[in-house]
């Protein structure tokens, strides 16, 4: 199942994510993907909002990974820079997921097996901006299935 959502203003990232957010549980994987600058830290910044974080939420390029308190617990990576999925293993994403975190993975199509699979993935456009929801496992597939209701 794929669904298309046009996003021709921030304001319209910012409701998909607000629409997103209460489906979401911890142990949930969202990976966000995209050409640079089509909104994937925006994006989490909007969703990390409607899931109650009050920190500033920045792009994890140079630390990797950023977590947050929210509704759920966050985990944030930005997975540009790993070359392999050793490099992804010394970061324990996919612990973090087993512990309950929510992970919004930037740059981590890649990884998606590595990080236990079952991905809500958002393919983001710059021109046209819109963004292209892609579920590649059962749950994220009844999350597609809900937020399309």
């Amino acid at each position: 199942m794929t669904l298309t959502v046009e996003l021709p203003t921030p304001q319209a990232t910012r409701t998909l994510a607000r629409r997103l957010a209460p489906r979401l549980q911890g142990g949930d994987l969202v990976v966000l993907t995209g050409p640079l600058g089509a909104g994937k830290t925006f994006f989490t910044q909007a969703l990390c909002k409607a899931l109650g974080v009050q920190a500033r939420v920045t792009s994890p390029t140079f630390s990797l990974i950023h977590e947050f308190s929210g509704r759920v617990p966050i985990a944030h990576a930005d997975l540009y820079r790993l070359a392999n999925e050793a490099d992804l293993f010394q970061l324990g994403l996919e612990e973090l997921r087993h512990e309950g975190r929510l992970l919004v993975v930037e740059w981590g199509e890649p990884f998606i097996a590595a990080l236990g699979g079952d991905a809500l993935c958002i393919a983001l456009s710059l021109d046209p901006r819109r963004a292209e929801l892609r579920a590649t496992g059962a749950r994220s597939t009844s999350l597609l299935a809900a937020f399309a209701s």
